[in-house]
């Protein structure tokens, strides 16, 4: 169906020409989840209305769906209407899938059925922040890049073991595209817009959104302990990387030094002044993470839990997490 609502094209006073004057107006439609996250569905659409008022063209336009047509409540408890309820879509449209703190919204099937459809048909389809889950479940991730937030990452990695999500903030591959959510939706939008209509007219709707990016860069969602390790020492860095590769089948103190040519005293001398604790027990603190993470959002066993994480025995995984965490790796468990 047609995209009805005239584009938005607010006055204002700065204005800057486009290098694509000829350029159609793009459509987008925000397919909204329950819980999504206000914050990445507004990162996302006011780069857009900005380009449009900069321009004084209408670049872009966007409609606003759910899944029954009704106001749908974010994650912040904010009710946000909509324009109707999901409809098939013009092939040109941009099909966007919003999620959040309920990543299983975005798995529903009314959603994964119209992102199917609305690909099959040759449109575009995108997810924002856990909206990447209905792409996964429509089997359209499989051999692209992409990414979601990195705090989901660990449970989806185990619900698609075939899949490998990004540590980028966004990712755009062909006619998919993903980010995780948050201000990363800015950076998103601003490489979409770089690639239509230039990078100095990206970079002035950077400017207007008082944010200074480095557009078409592959930028990580976070800086993980191995990248601020690397300005130090990039042994360092390779041994944190080696353990968060091996937490399923632990390496020997041994096994990581001589992966690394150093000494295995070289290796706590060094995370002792680095880090200011012993190799092990940051590996050992490194799995504990990872397994309260996937306790508080899967429905995986605590067995399941202590095995994907290099415990022989759900025992020993109980106490290590207990003296880590101050209570019981049960008290965490996820119930979906």
């Amino acid at each position: 169906m047609q995209v009805e609502k005239q584009p938005l094209i607010p006055h204002g006073a700065a204005f800057f020409q486009t290098s694509n004057r000829e350029a159609r107006t793009r459509h987008f439609a925000f397919l909204l989840c329950p819980s999504f996250t206000l914050l990445a569905f507004a990162s996302a659409l006011e780069p857009l209305r900005i380009a449009n008022q900069l321009s004084q063209r209408p670049l872009y336009d966007w409609t606003t769906r759910s899944a029954d047509g009704a106001p749908v409540i974010s994650s912040c408890g904010v009710s946000v209407g909509v324009d109707g309820p999901q409809a098939d879509l013009d092939r040109d449209v941009i099909l966007m899938v919003c999620a959040g703190n309920r990543p299983e919204a975005a798995g529903a099937r009314a959603v994964v059925s119209a992102v199917t459809r609305h690909f099959r048909h040759g449109g575009r389809i995108g997810g924002l922040c856990t909206g990447p889950i209905a792409l996964a479940r429509a089997g359209l991730l499989k051999g692209r890049r992409f990414t979601l937030h990195w705090e989901n990452q660990p449970a989806f990695r185990e619900n698609f073991p075939d899949l490998d999500p990004s540590e980028n903030k966004f990712e755009i591959d062909d006619r998919v595209l993903t980010c995780g959510g948050g201000a990363a939706a800015t950076d998103m939008m601003l490489e979409v817009i770089a690639q239509e209509h230039g990078e100095a007219f990206a970079a002035m709707v950077s400017d207007m959104c008082l944010r200074r990016v480095s557009v078409g860069r592959d930028l990580p969602q976070r800086s993980p302990i191995s990248a601020v390790a690397q300005t130090r020492n990039p042994g360092l860095a390779a041994i944190v990387e080696l353990m968060k590769r091996h937490r399923e089948d632990p390496l020997s103190m041994d096994e990581l030094a001589e992966r690394v040519g150093y000494s295995r005293r070289h290796v706590e001398r060094l995370f002792l002044s680095t880090l200011g604790q012993p190799p092990a027990r940051f590996y050992l603190n490194l799995r504990l993470d990872h397994a309260r993470n996937l306790l508080a959002s899967t429905d995986l066993s605590l067995a399941e839990v202590a095995a994907a994480c290099g415990f022989s025995s759900t025992s020993h995984f109980s106490k290590s997490f207990v003296r880590r965490f101050g209570t019981p790796p049960s008290r965490v468990h996820c119930r979906l």
